[in-house]
């Protein structure tokens, strides 16, 4: 790989180094980290030396990783992102959308979506994604949903043309929307469509895996290399698809320098060149036999249940490195059940609802864990598994049609806040995003009124055991004046 092998040599250099970093290639490494990992990582933690390239340049290891990277994802230019996915939706936004240009998203989008908005000045036309009571999960975006409706005719019924749409897919639970469909309904229109894939940087790299989003048409796509792939936490990819001239990439350039910092960790970087070199033909052969082998053993234990395509049947695919194992049966709820695990046999998982845990898979999943699993799930069965003995479905809804959109996602980031009791909320402008989970579709986004429905609906799901992301304190709202 052009850049390990770069930052591995600039390493090796018997240098007198008056440069940053000030730990100076881990001779003042803090001894506390230095006895956790050792110092050979300060070693590499190397500024931008011209032998390592410039992350915006046009030459260099660092350009020629990315080439690598576009060639090998399918793509005609590939950006390394060493703030998460969060940059790179944000930049997908910028690059698509002026001020007051309307982007078509869905409620279940990352909050860095809402960010994009801010630093973009887009205004949202949001798409409500299919939900599963059964699971208490949100799912994803059909075509037949309200992405054609809002392209087609709400918007342009007001002469309005989105200047972007964008969706997420897979879903955290590993849900697939359909992207072949959405993406010519998009191009259709000549709007470019942009795919928060963080949870599918896989896909396409075994025939039992979906096909990724880019060979599917999406126009711009970024992914969390870190989450399904072996690169270091913080560290993606955004990637542009070819030919098509939907996206100007000078202004996705200027938008990476915008959200991206100027002094980026070449061991991020370099972690991406190395995930990349680490992929062939055969790489999720392992991953996929053992989650399919802990699906048929975990498949056989009374009052368990696992998530198949059957569940979502409007839906392609659901990625089988992704197993959501449903726990109603036991009479237990997903965070009951999650917490057993980890106490008594060591299993962590890595998303917890009410109703459910999920599982994520991949090259480094072993199999003497999925047997901990699996005898972990024997035993909660063994103890709990009765016929009579269910959790009940959530039965709250809210009709996100009753949305009121007071000011902007920009005018109400901006805008001066103050705090107020939720049981005193109706009626004011929320300034934070509120997001019960489950099923993890935002109740309220920055700039919308705080309905007695959206109230009722935040009480019901606490008193379910549910929690409220985004809000600093579960007492009180963000509200703006």
């Amino acid at each position: 790989p052009p850049l390990v092998a770069a930052l591995e040599a600039s390493a090796a250099e018997d240098a007198a180094s008056f440069h940053f970093p000030g730990h100076n290639r881990g001779e003042a490494a803090p001894p506390s980290l230095a006895r956790l990992i050792g110092t050979r990582p300060f070693k590499h933690d190397l500024p931008e030396l011209p032998e390592l390239g410039d992350l915006f340049s046009s030459e260099g290891p660092i350009f020629e990783a990315q080439k690598l990277a576009a060639e090998l994802f399918g793509a005609s230019e590939t950006w390394f992102l060493v703030g998460g996915s969060t940059c790179g939706i944000q930049t997908a936004i910028m690059s698509t959308c002026d001020p007051g240009d309307v982007l078509v998203l869905p409620r279940n989008a990352h909050i860095s979506a809402v960010s994009g908005m801010v630093l973009s000045g887009a205004l949202p036309e949001y798409v409500v994604p299919e939900y599963d009571s059964k699971w208490d999960v949100a799912s994803g975006i059909t075509p037949s949903q309200a992405i054609k409706c809002r392209l087609y005719d709400d918007l342009e019924k007001r002469g309005r043309k989105p200047a972007a749409v964008l969706i997420v897919s897979p879903s955290y639970h590993g849900i697939c929307s359909d992207v072949a469909v959405i993406s010519k309904l998009c191009h259709d229109s000549d709007v470019p469509l942009i795919v928060d894939e963080a949870h599918g940087a896989h896909f396409g790299f075994h025939p039992k895996l979906p096909s990724s989003a880019l060979s599917l048409g999406a126009d711009l796509v970024v992914q969390s290399t870190h989450k399904t792939l072996c690169s270091l936490t913080q560290s993606s990819m955004l990637h542009l698809s070819g030919g098509f001239g939907r996206v100007d990439r000078g202004r996705i350039r200027r938008c990476l320098r915008t959200v991206q910092s100027s002094s980026p960790s070449y061991l991020l970087l370099a972690s991406l060149d190395a995930a990349r070199a680490q992929l062939n033909e055969s790489s999720f052969d392992g991953a996929i036999e053992l989650s399919e082998e802990a699906k048929r053993r975990i498949g056989g234990i009374p009052g368990i249940s696992v998530v198949g395509c059957a569940d979502f049947p409007n839906f392609p695919a659901v990625d089988p490195l992704r197993i959501t194992v449903g726990t109603w049966g036991l009479g237990l709820s997903g965070h009951a059940a999650d917490g057993a695990l980890f106490r008594e046999f060591g299993v962590v998982s890595e998303l917890v609802g009410t109703r459910s845990f999920t599982l994520a898979f991949g090259l480094g999943t072993r199999g003497d864990h999925v047997s901990r699993l699996v005898e972990g799930l024997r035993h909660l069965s063994g103890n709990f598994c009765s016929s009579s003995t269910t959790t009940s479905s959530s039965s709250s809804t809210y009709d996100l049609g009753e949305i009121d959109v007071v000011l902007s996602p920009r005018e109400a980031f901006f805008a001066e806040k103050r705090s107020v009791r939720i049981s005193e909320s109706v009626g004011e402008i929320c300034g934070e995003v509120i997001c019960p989970y489950p099923p993890g579709i935002p109740l309220l986004f920055p700039g919308e009124v705080i309905t007695e429905s959206a109230l009722n609906y935040l009480l019901s799901v606490r008193s379910h055991g549910g929690g409220v992301a985004g809000a600093a304190d579960q007492s009180l709202l963000v509200v703006c004046r």
